[in-house]
């Protein structure tokens, strides 16, 4: 088990009394346990700047009535398939529907991957979301 460090911080009594709201939101048991998934969540971010292997899900709703679309993002898929893990299809209503789509490699292709898909046209809104294999984070 990794050994704890204790460190203070200084910090603006309206940024705490903000960081405290946070903590209060997200329901974290004490500030600590806060601090640290915002450190994990910058690291995080520096996986995918400094394009190391890392994973992440791109969710896209798109309108299926929307003339070779569906071919369109289909083709791209396949095209990118050494970077999609695994998908989800969901039919929200009549002429909606929503992809979830597992992608692994590294940051700057995954986010062309995901900028291909939510560029096409009949896409309504897309997002990429990146998160981390877990490996270099403790």
């Amino acid at each position: 088990m990794n050994r704890l460090a204790r460190f203070s911080v200084s910090l603006d009594t309206r940024l705490l009394a903000e960081f405290d709201r946070h903590i209060r939101r997200r329901r974290y048991t004490n500030r600590s346990e806060a601090l640290r998934d915002l450190i994990r969540d910058n690291l995080v971010g520096e996986e995918w700047d400094e394009n190391k292997e890392t994973v992440g899900t791109i969710t896209f709703v798109y309108d299926h009535h929307v003339r070779d679309l569906t071919s369109k993002l289909t083709d791209i898929q396949h095209d990118c398939h050494g970077h999609i893990l695994s998908g989800m299809h969901v039919h929200l209503d009549h002429d909606h529907c929503l992809e979830v789509l597992v992608v692994k490699g590294k940051g700057s292709e995954i986010r062309k991957v995901a900028d291909a898909l939510v560029s096409v046209k009949g896409v309504k809104h897309g997002k990429l979301t990146m998160t981390t294999t877990g490996k270099s984070i403790r």
